[in-house]
């Protein structure tokens, strides 16, 4: 990718959450319940003269109301999707789509600790944990391609805590 392709691609960290039995956190967006593919990973966009870790660290807490995770792994790519002709007109033409720079991360607290109302503006109003080999097919399509290429690479972690191969 050269530096005029990047700048099509908005900056973006996802976080793929696992608990202690290696599930993953699914939330369903508020603005879109009835939508035939609800369902996302907590992802969210890296500030000017943010890093990538520094802006999960951010957004993670921001989407889910919690800090009590751990760091597991990264991504060693940045990601790419294009976004939908209505995706775009949401950033105005600004952006073509998303560039993603992938954690995944170990859930350490108790279910009661997820808060998706702990921000001022909740962009989730349901959640679930569920297979890691089920994120793909919750995804919309736009965006199956990297949440596959996610669930291949992070599979290790997919597992009951202590038995983590990474």
């Amino acid at each position: 990718m050269d530096g005029s392709d990047a700048a099509a691609y908005r900056p973006n960290v996802g976080a793929v959450l696992f608990d202690r039995r290696g599930l993953v956190f699914v939330a369903r967006r508020a603005d879109m319940p009835d939508a035939p593919y609800p369902w996302q990973l907590p992802q969210g966009g890296i500030d000017a003269g943010e890093d990538a870790r520094a802006a999960l660290l951010r957004e993670v807490p921001e989407e889910i109301g919690t800090d009590r995770f751990e760091i597991l792994a990264e991504h060693p790519e940045w990601l790419r999707y294009d976004f939908p002709p209505e995706a775009q007109r949401r950033f105005h033409g600004r952006y073509r789509g998303q560039r993603q720079r992938w954690f995944a991360l170990r859930f350490l607290g108790e279910d009661s600790m997820i808060r998706l109302d702990a921000h001022h503006h909740p962009e989730f109003d349901a959640w679930r944990w569920v297979h890691l080999a089920e994120v793909p097919t919750l995804a919309v399509p736009f965006k199956r391609p990297i949440y596959e290429a996610i669930a291949r690479d992070f599979a290790r972690f997919a597992q009951p805590e202590g038995n983590d191969h990474g």
